[in-house]
C-alpha cells in the first residue's frame, strides 16, 4: 500500500479538527461564491442566528454578503475586512465571546480560483461560512516540500488575481509532520504558522507552553464520521492500517500544532487579538502573533486577574519584553494596550 501525504498527513488532521468542534463538509455537498470562497448559505443563516437582536432579515445578509466582497478587493492586505470580521458592535460576523456559538467547518482541496488560475489548499476551515484560515501538508522526510510550499505561496500572493483569497485568509499552518529541527538555519522541518504577505510569509515556529486538557478539548473519535471523511476522500482502503491508526494521534507534530492554533478558544485569540497591521516603508504590513508573544500575553492576563498590582505588571513586562517582543507590537489586546484597559498602569511607548 502506498501511503501519500493525504493519507499520512491530511486525512488525520482533518479527522482531529474534527474531534476540536469542526463539522466535515464534503465538497459535493456545498454551494460556495467562487470570487470569495464564502459559503452563502451557512454565512446568511449564522450571521442571523449569532445577532438576533438586530433582527437581520435575508436580504440585509445579501447585502452584508457583497459588502465583504467589495472589502476583499482593497489593496489594503485584507485590513479594511479584518477591522469589520471583528467589529463587536451593531451586526457581528463572528462570535468572539462564545466562539463554539460559530459554525466551525472543515473541507479539503477547496480551490481558490480566478480565472484559469487557480490553487487548492489541503484544508480549509469555515467559520460561519467564511475561510478564515487553510492548511498545507507534505510526507514527512521531505525537506524539500515546506522551501517549495513557500515559495509558491510567496507568488500565489503576489498575483493580484489571488488578492481576495489573501485578504480573507487570516491564519495558515504548513506541516510535513515532522519534529522541528533545532539546529536547522531554515524551516525545513516541522509544524509551521503564519499568516498572509506580499512582501514574503513567514513561517513561525509554534512550542505549546501549557498543559492542555486534551479530554475537555477533544471529544471521542466518531466512526461515522471517519467513514464519512475517508469515502470522500477514497480512502476507504487505509482505515485499519497500524500506520495510520498511529497518524492519528492527537500528538503527531500537526495534530499538535491544530490543537494549539485551531482549537475554537484560541482561534478566537488569535482572531480578535494576534493580527496586527503595520505601515512599513513598503507599505501596509500584516503580522501574527509569535508564540512567545501569544504565552507572555496570557501570563500576564492571569496576574491581573489574579490581582497583580502595576508594580508586578511592569515587573513581569520587563522581565518578558526582550524574548517575546510583547511591548513592540501593536495588538489590541487589553494586556497590549493597557493605559485604555488598564489606567492605572504606565506601558513604555512602543517602538511604532
Amino acid at each position: 500500500m502506498t501511503f501519500s501525504e493525504d493519507s499520512r498527513v491530511k486525512i488525520p488532521a482533518i479527522l482531529h479538527l474534527t474531534r476540536l468542534g469542526y463539522d466535515y463538509l464534503s465538497k459535493e455537498n456545498g454551494n460556495w461564491d467562487e470570487a470569495t470562497n464564502i459559503f452563502p448559505q451557512i454565512f446568511l443563516e449564522n450571521i442571523q442566528r449569532i445577532n438576533p437582536a438586530t433582527k437581520l432579515s435575508a436580504n440585509d445578509a445579501k447585502r452584508l454578503l457583497a459588502e465583504l466582497s467589495l472589502l476583499l478587493d482593497n489593496e489594503d492586505m485584507g485590513q479594511a475586512f479584518y477591522a469589520r470580521l471583528t467589529q463587536k458592535s451593531g451586526i457581528r460576523l463572528l462570535d468572539l465571546e462564545n466562539f463554539r456559538n460559530n459554525a466551525l467547518h472543515v473541507v479539503t482541496e477547496l480551490p481558490c480560483r480566478n480565472g484559469d488560475e487557480e490553487f487548492r489548499p489541503d484544508i480549509t476551515l469555515l467559520v460561519n461560512g467564511m475561510p478564515l484560515a487553510f492548511i498545507e501538508v507534505k510526507k514527512p522526510n521531505n525537506k524539500d516540500g515546506i522551501l517549495a510550499e513557500r515559495k509558491r505561496i510567496n507568488d500565489r500572493f503576489k498575483n493580484p488575481k489571488f488578492r481576495r483569497f489573501m485578504n480573507i485568509t487570516q491564519l495558515m499552518v504548513f506541516s510535513n509532520n515532522m519534529e522541528y529541527d533545532s539546529d536547522a538555519i531554515q524551516p525545513l522541518e516541522g509544524a509551521f504558522y503564519a499568516t498572509p504577505s506580499i512582501s514574503g510569509v513567514k513561517f513561525n515556529y509554534f512550542r505549546e507552553e501549557e498543559e492542555l486538557d486534551l479530554d475537555r478539548l477533544l471529544t471521542p473519535a466518531d466512526t461515522d464520521t471517519e467513514d464519512r471523511v475517508l469515502s470522500d476522500n477514497n480512502l476507504e482502503v487505509i482505515k485499519h492500517n497500524p500506520e495510520f491508526l498511529t497518524n492519528k494521534s492527537p500528538d503527531s507534530p500537526t495534530n499538535r500544532i491544530c490543537t494549539s492554533l485551531f482549537s475554537p478558544e484560541r482561534l478566537a485569540f488569535l482572531l480578535d487579538y494576534g493580527i496586527a497591521f503595520v505601515r512599513e516603508e513598503n507599505g501596509i504590513q500584516k503580522h501574527i502573533m509569535r508564540y512567545p508573544q501569544f504565552f507572555a500575553t496570557r501570563a500576564i492576563e492571569t496576574q491581573l486577574d489574579q490581582g497583580g498590582t502595576q508594580r508586578h505588571y511592569l515587573a513581569y513586562a520587563r522581565q518578558r519584553q526582550n524574548r517575546s517582543g510583547l511591548l513592540q507590537c501593536q495588538i489590541p489586546h487589553p494586556i497590549l494596550q493597557p493605559q485604555r484597559y488598564y489606567p492605572e498602569i504606565l506601558l513604555y511607548r512602543r517602538s511604532h
